[in-house]
């Protein structure tokens, strides 16, 4: 471009310098211009395509508006929703591995052993591995609990459960205190030893403890003398309606105390008793019994329960237990 203008006379340099000057001015200011735009748009956009999402998915605002414990939810449940081995007890008699199946088809995987049925630990072990399956609570017997604690204890960790559970206490005639005194000492005891193996050892009522005493219950009168330490509970739902107990009530008092629970129905019009037994016919789908549902998961979940299994001790339990199921997915706690 030199050469160029050294080529045209005086005036006409002077000019077309002049020119060339006010071009480059004016493209410097429409690039200052330009990059200003973009950056204005830059701190925009994201704004705009916040709001975009909302607009496009407003369940999930809601949501998180709505659920102030969004860890409280339908999925919770169900994922810590299990079966009591005593429900499929003939079955698994039969044929152990084929019973196996049949739970894991409706969608369950975690187990409350009650019984081995002949095998070891270390065979119902290798059987539940081999499907993906799971046994987190141990039930035993009052006795084995007591004087075989320390079998019982290796029993539970070849399981890989982390509860052993007492669902029956001994008694000749009517629950009396000293029949609850012998517990709580028993059960404190045995809660020390298996604590010190890593479990959980849980009681499981079963209605007896419900007599009045003392201007409240004998089971009031167990959760005030066992020691936190050592002693859990499990909530079984048909052994607190049969003798007149509200279970929410329980769970909202007791709280933390509770770590299981059986999910369990009383057929409608069966009066009630402290007899701690009632027909197994009496035993019904979830839903559709005497147990009020309303606020029950809420006050269980918030309470810290961990496991929900599911116990049908009725002759069609097999008709039963995929109704039980439909109804536990269809409850939504922490959900309003």
């Amino acid at each position: 471009m030199k050469p160029f203008l050294m080529c045209m006379p005086g005036h006409f340099r002077n000019k077309y310098s002049f020119m060339t000057q006010f071009i480059k001015k004016q493209l410097r200011n429409f690039v200052l211009v330009s990059l200003l735009a973009n950056s204005i748009a830059g701190c925009t956009s994201p704004a705009k395509k916040s709001q975009s999402a909302v607009d496009e998915s407003p369940e999930v605002n809601s949501q998180n508006t709505t659920n102030k414990n969004p860890g409280i939810n339908q999925g919770y449940l169900m994922s810590s929703v299990g079966m009591v081995s005593y429900t499929y007890r003939n079955s698994f008699a039969r044929n152990f591995e084929a019973t196996l199946d049949t739970i894991r088809t409706l969608g369950i995987t975690n187990i409350e052993f009650s019984n081995l049925f002949g095998k070891t630990a270390a065979e119902v072990k290798s059987l539940l591995d081999q499907r993906g399956m799971r046994c987190t609570s141990f039930g035993v017997s009052y006795s084995d609990a007591l004087n075989k604690t320390e079998e019982v204890a290796a029993n539970a960790k070849t399981l890989g459960a982390s509860y052993v559970r007492v669902a029956w206490i001994p008694f000749e005639g009517k629950f009396t205190l000293a029949t609850a005194d012998k517990a709580i000492k028993d059960f404190n005891e045995i809660g020390k030893k298996l604590k010190a193996n890593g479990l959980t050892f849980c009681y499981h009522n079963h209605g007896y403890e419900f007599q009045p005493y003392e201007g409240g219950t004998y089971f009031d009168y167990m959760m005030k003398h066992t020691d936190p330490q050592y002693v859990s509970y499990e909530l079984d739902l048909l052994w607190a309606v049969h003798p007149g107990a509200d279970q929410v009530e329980l769970l909202n008092k007791y709280g933390s105390r509770f770590k299981l629970m059986h999910v369990k129905d009383l057929k409608k019009g069966v009066e009630g008793n402290f007899s701690g037994s009632t027909p197994v016919e009496n035993d019904v789908a979830l839903g559709t019994g005497q147990v009020k549902w309303e606020g029950l998961f809420d006050a269980a979940l918030k309470a810290g329960v961990q496991y929900f299994y599911i116990e049908d001790e009725s002759p069609v339990y097999h008709q039963q237990v995929p109704v039980s199921i439909q109804f536990l997915k269809a409850q939504k706690p922490g959900v309003k």
